[in-house]
């Protein structure tokens, strides 16, 4: 996969999916999926490298995926050109501006997008400016309808949502696979070493979104293997921390993971975050969460095979 930072001409022709695509949930693949379509065309998404609402709202929404996560996202649906442009050098544009420079120095033919796609300067571009836009310059235009779950149409909004009360099984759902994250592992006070329960702590990055803080049966990836993981997400009430992050214990894993980028994904919401009498009751508690977080990752587990 070929990924370019600024505009520049791809090896061939191009049908692109254009969006943010923060989190890549289901509606964003079904989009992406739309760039397959078209013969002779290469697939191709652009999008942006910093997330927009930060130049564009007082608050910025949390990222629900690092730009690293984007791209090896991407990567796997097959796609085949991706441009991760700085959005503060392409936001004033206007939206007749942007789309021939896609057509001109990109070799764009064909787009894709959502029904709500926005674009260029103060988002005046809209889907039916799109159509004329397209129809002037030759291009084809597909935009795609909502994908909808349990009748609610699927959205990064209803993601973060979902993380936000802690139903990492719906936010799941919502994704087409376990919401996780792979940040970088640091060291910690290895308290829980000293328990028998050492625990890897991962930051959350600035702008990042946090699940609802509390503990999680989650599934640590290292080296191309599987392990059940009890993850608490939080600012530890009992020993303390100075910034939330993701602490989590691996039972059946021993080995040195400082400096590394660990995938984490959380299966199940297990208990909220609460602050204990003293370190035994921790330990304790922590010894309980391990046993029920492997019981429901390895239903988790059987339960994907069967449906395979």
């Amino acid at each position: 996969m070929k990924c370019y930072e600024q505009m520049q001409p791809s090896t061939g022709e191009l049908a692109a999916a254009l969006g943010s695509f923060d989190g890549l949930h289901l509606g964003h693949r079904q989009v992406i999926g739309h760039t397959f379509s078209s013969h002779g065309l290469l697939p191709a998404v652009v999008t942006f490298r910093e997330n927009p609402s930060v130049f564009l709202r007082p608050e910025p929404v949390p990222m629900l995926t690092t730009n690293r996560q984007k791209l090896e996202l991407l990567k796997e649906t097959g796609v085949d050109t991706v441009y991760l442009l700085p959005f503060e050098q392409v936001q004033d544009l206007e939206p007749e501006e942007f789309i021939r420079m896609l057509y001109q120095v990109c070799g764009v033919r064909k787009i894709c997008c959502g029904f709500n796609f926005r674009f260029g300067k103060k988002g005046r571009g809209d889907t039916e400016l799109l159509y004329r836009l397209c129809r002037e310059l030759g291009m084809e235009l597909s935009v795609s309808q909502p994908v909808t779950v349990d009748g609610e149409p699927v959205s990064s909004t209803r993601v973060r949502r979902c993380l936000e009360q802690g139903d990492v099984r719906e936010a799941g759902q919502l994704l087409g696979r376990p919401f996780g994250y792979d940040f970088e592992v640091t060291h910690g006070r290895q308290l829980g070493r000293t328990w028998g329960t050492p625990t890897i702590n991962q930051p959350f990055p600035k702008g990042y979104v946090l699940p609802k803080f509390g503990v999680y049966a989650s599934l640590v990836h290292i080296d191309g293997k599987r392990y059940y993981g009890v993850t608490n997400i939080g600012v530890k009430p009992t020993v303390g921390s100075d910034c939330a992050l993701s602490e989590t214990w691996i039972p059946e894993f021993s080995g040195d993971l400082y400096g590394k980028q660990v995938p984490v994904d959380l299966l199940d919401f297990i208990r909220p975050e609460r602050k204990f009498e003293n370190l035994d009751e921790l330990k304790n508690e922590i010894l309980e969460n391990g046993e029920l977080a492997r019981k429901i990752v390895e239903k988790r587990l059987q339960d994907s095979h069967s449906e395979k």
